[in-house]
């Protein structure tokens, strides 16, 4: 009798039997191992954070303070308290993170949260209070943004974080898949001079490029002073947003939820 299987069937067989099991998303709850060191005085590489491969996570010459910022997604103004060196002593990281998965920013995130806890053995509390801010809103004109065509899962990894490609006479910011309330984060944690609360009442995720010349107020005042209109090819950050975003960064004053820093050490040498 002839054997009636399809070589479709035999096809589907083969693959079903050699089919690896894909391998679980780890828990990214804590680095598996991490150094905390003073950053070198003739460190001359700027300040980041960022993942440099996929379980290879570097903070370079942050202080307490700005790594606080950037681990609970505020303001260095919403963070109170503490002794002077938590702004005057600058430190590196180095850490691994747990698989071979790279984890996504909130991952991220959360591993250093619980870093700067055990090794700085920071305690805090909250407390709210009305400060000047940065309102995020819709430009009367309406917003020029590019809805996403990517899936925010469409990588474990999550959307690409923001970015900041920075030159002495221009900022670029290319957003991919980004959120306002992404863009409001990463406006206040890095470029102005006060927290920025997205007001935009916009909760898709959008594609769009930002591009404008720096003053002396943005980024800490790092980049020194803005070159004179005939010099400059870009406006200016205020006017750009609205220009080519169709937003605006409306300064004006807004309760703000403040870190308050009831203990912290400094970490020992590790």
């Amino acid at each position: 009798m002839r054997n009636l299987t399809s070589p479709l069937a035999l096809i589907f067989v083969a693959v079903g039997s050699f089919a690896q099991p894909q391998e679980p998303r780890p828990k990214f709850d804590a680095f598996e191992v991490a150094t905390i060191k003073p950053t070198a005085p003739d460190w001359s590489g700027g300040r980041f954070i960022r993942m440099q491969s996929a379980d290879r996570f570097v903070a370079r010459n942050h202080s307490v303070k700005t790594l606080l910022a950037a681990a609970y997604d505020l303001h260095p103004q919403a963070i109170a308290g503490g002794p002077a060196w938590i702004e005057s002593d600058h430190y590196d990281i180095l850490a691994k993170t747990p698989g071979a998965v790279r984890p996504n920013l909130n991952e991220q995130m959360a591993m250093l949260r619980k870093l700067l806890a055990d090794r700085f053995k920071l305690t805090f509390h909250r407390e709210s209070k009305e400060l000047p801010i940065y309102a995020l809103t819709v430009a009367k004109t309406g917003a020029k943004l590019k809805e996403s065509a990517a899936s925010p899962d469409a990588s474990p990894e999550g959307p690409p974080p923001l970015i900041f490609v920075i030159a002495p006479q221009l900022v670029r910011l290319p957003g991919r898949s980004a959120s306002m309330s992404e863009l409001a984060s990463v406006m206040q944690r890095a470029a102005l001079d006060r927290p920025v609360l997205d007001k935009t009442g916009l909760s898709g995720r959008y594609d769009f490029e930002l591009e404008w010349t720096p003053d002396e107020s943005q980024f800490g005042g790092v980049l020194g002073k803005a070159p004179s209109a005939d010099e400059s090819l870009k406006p200016g950050l205020f006017a750009a947003i609205q220009q080519q975003l169709g937003l605006r960064l409306e300064a004006t004053r807004g309760v703000v939820s403040l870190l308050v820093i009831d203990h912290v050490e400094r970490p020992s040498e590790n």
